[in-house]
C-alpha cells in the first residue's frame, strides 16, 4: 500500500487533474478547442469515478482526467490505482502545477495507499498492479502511514478465516506489536482465568480446544494519562447452544473485529509516540458447541461481582467483555473505549457504514462525533436510554444477558456493559459492523475499519 506512494516524480510521471461535475464546463473553456473536443467526443462529465485520457502530440497520455465529487473527499482518488494504467502519476489539481492543500492532499495519499489494499494470504495475486502516486506535495505522511498501516491491519485479521486466526493466533499479533513498539503485553489463558478471577470469559471459551484468553498489552510512560482500549476477540460465533442458522454464520470470522480494532488503534498510538499510558484489553475466545458449552440459564459470576443469567448464547461478546471492561475501570483510565461487533440490532438501525456510538460522557461523545466528521470516519450515537434497563432484570441474578421483548437491542446490549463501568470514567461503547458487504473505491469487500480514525483523532487530541 505505501509502496505505491512515490517519493519523487519521473520524466514518465503523467498527471492526473480532478475535477467535478460543476467545475467542468469553467475547465474545458480555459482549455484548448482540440482538448474540449476530445473530453466532450467521449461523453465525460466529471461524474465521480469517471476518467477519460488526454494524449499529448506524441500520442502517449499526457494528462487523466478524474470526476470527483470534491477534491477532499477522502475516496476520490481511491478507485484509481486499479483503474489506471501501470505506472507513476501525480496529482495537478488545476493543471497549472497548483497544489492541494493539506487537508486534501492528505486524504488523497490516504484513499491511494486503501485503493491499494488487497489481501492476498490465499489466492494467488492478479498479474495486474496497482499505479503508484507521487506523494502530494503537503500531505501529511505521519497520518497517512498511521492510518493506512492500522486499516490494513484490521482489514487482515478480520478477513483471515478462524482456521488460522484463534484466540493464540490474536495473542500473537499482540505479541508481535509487543515487539515491535517495545510494549509489555501478558496473556492469561484457559483454567488461569478462573485463578484471575476472569469468570466470564473463562465460560464463553471453555467449549472450544483452542482455549479461551485475556490479551493484556501496556505501553507508554506510567506517569502519563492512563488511555485503555478495550476489544471483542470472539474469533469465531457460533451462536452456541442457541446456534445460529448457517447464513448467519457466513461472516462470523468477523467476530474477533473489535479486537481487530483495538489493536490497531494501538499501532496508531504507538506510531505516534503519544503520551499516553495505553493498556489494551482483548478478551479472545470462540463460541462453539461441545459437552461443556455454557447454557441458556446458566448464572455466570463475572469480575465485578455480579452474576449474570444467561438469556442467550449468542449474546456472548458483551459477557466476555463484561470481565475486560470490569478490569479496566478498575484503574480509573482518563478514558475507556471498547470497539465490538456486537448486535445485529445496530446494523439494523444505522447499516452497515455507522458504527453505533453510546457513551456516559457527552464531551467525550461529542468529540467522537466531531472527529468522525473532521476525519470523514463517521458514527452516530445512541442513546443510554436508563428506562431501557428493566428490560434486563433477572429473577434469579444481578442481571440478564440479553431482553426478552427483542426492542432496541444495540442500546440494551450498552446498557448491559455500562453496568461494568464506574460514572465517574469516561467510556465510549462502538458497536461496529467491520465489513464491507460490497466493494467500492478504496473499500473492498471484506474487513474494514470503522471508527478507527476518529477514536484516534480524539485521543491525539485530548492527549498529545
Amino acid at each position: 500500500m505505501l509502496a505505491n506512494l512515490l517519493a519523487v516524480d519521473g520524466p514518465d510521471t503523467v498527471a492526473i487533474t480532478p475535477v467535478t461535475k460543476a467545475g467542468l464546463a469553467d475547465w474545458l473553456a480555459a482549455q484548448s478547442p482540440a482538448v474540449a473536443a476530445w473530453v466532450k467526443a467521449v461523453g465525460f462529465t466529471g461524474e465521480a469515478g469517471s476518467t477519460v485520457f488526454l494524449p499529448g502530440p506524441d500520442g502517449a497520455v499526457a494528462r487523466v482526467l478524474a470526476g470527483v465529487s470534491a477534491l477532499d473527499d477522502s475516496w476520490a482518488f481511491a478507485g484509481l490505482p486499479s483503474a489506471l494504467p501501470a505506472g507513476s502519476y501525480r496529482i495537478d489539481p488545476t493543471g497549472t502545477g497548483a497544489a492541494l492543500d493539506e487537508r486534501a492532499a492528505t486524504r488523497a495519499a490516504l484513499g491511494w495507499a486503501l485503493g491499494c489494499y488487497r489481501f492476498g494470504r490465499y489466492k494467488k495475486p492478479s498479474d495486474k498492479g496497482f499505479a503508484n502516486l507521487v506523494w502530494p506535495e503537503r500531505a501529511d505522511h505521519g497520518e497517512v502511514e498511521r492510518a493506512a498501516t492500522a486499516t490494513a491491519l484490521v482489514r487482515d485479521l478480520v478477513n483471515t478465516p478462524a482456521c488460522d486466526l484463534g484466540p493464540a493466533e490474536l495473542a500473537q499479533v499482540a505479541q508481535d506489536l509487543a515487539e515491535e513498539f517495545d510494549a509489555a503485553v501478558e496473556v492469561i489463558v484457559g483454567r488461569d482465568l478462573l485463578d484471575r478471577d476472569y469468570p466470564a470469559i473463562h465460560a464463553v471459551g471453555r467449549a472450544s480446544p483452542r482455549e479461551p484468553r485475556l490479551i493484556d498489552l501496556r505501553w507508554g510512560n506510567p506517569a502519563h494519562p492512563k488511555v485503555t482500549i478495550v476489544g471483542k476477540g470472539v474469533c469465531f460465533d457460533t451462536g452456541g447452544l442457541d446456534l445460529k442458522p448457517s447464513s448467519a454464520m457466513l461472516i462470523m470470522k468477523k467476530d474477533m473485529g473489535g479486537a481487530a480494532h483495538a489493536l490497531a488503534l494501538a499501532r496508531m498510538v504507538m506510531m505516534a509516540g503519544l503520551p499516553v499510558r495505553l493498556r489494551v484489553l482483548v478478551p479472545a475466545v470462540e463460541n462453539v458447541v461441545s459437552g461443556d458449552a455454557f447454557k441458556p440459564q446458566d448464572v455466570l459470576k463475572t469480575r465485578k461481582g455480579l452474576t449474570v443469567e444467561v438469556g442467550n448464547t449468542d449474546a456472548e461478546g458483551r459477557l466476555i467483555l463484561c470481565d475486560a471492561l470490569a478490569e479496566a475501570d478498575s484503574e480509573k483510565p482518563a478514558l475507556l473505549v471498547d470497539f465490538a461487533t456486537l448486535t445485529g440490532a445496530a446494523r439494523v438501525a444505522l447499516g452497515p457504514e455507522l458504527p453505533a456510538l453510546m457513551s456516559n460522557d457527552d464531551a467525550l461523545a461529542g468529540d467522537l462525533l466531531e472527529a468522525g466528521t473532521a476525519v470523514d470516519d463517521p458514527m452516530w450515537r445512541l442513546p443510554l436510554w436508563a428506562p431501557y434497563r428493566k428490560g434486563l432484570d433477572s429473577k434469579v441474578a444481578d442481571i440478564n444477558n440479553v431482553t426478552t421483548n427483542g426492542f432496541a437491542g444495540a442500546i440494551t446490549a450498552g446498557l448491559f456493559l455500562q453496568e461494568f463501568v464506574s460514572k465517574g470514567t469516561p467510556w465510549a461503547h462502538l458497536d461496529t459492523y467491520a465489513w464491507n458487504g460490497s466493494a467500492r473505491p478504496g473499500r473492498p469487500e471484506g474487513g474494514e475499519a470503522l471508527g478507527l480514525r476518529a477514536v484516534y483523532a480524539v485521543i491525539a487530541k485530548r492527549f498529545g
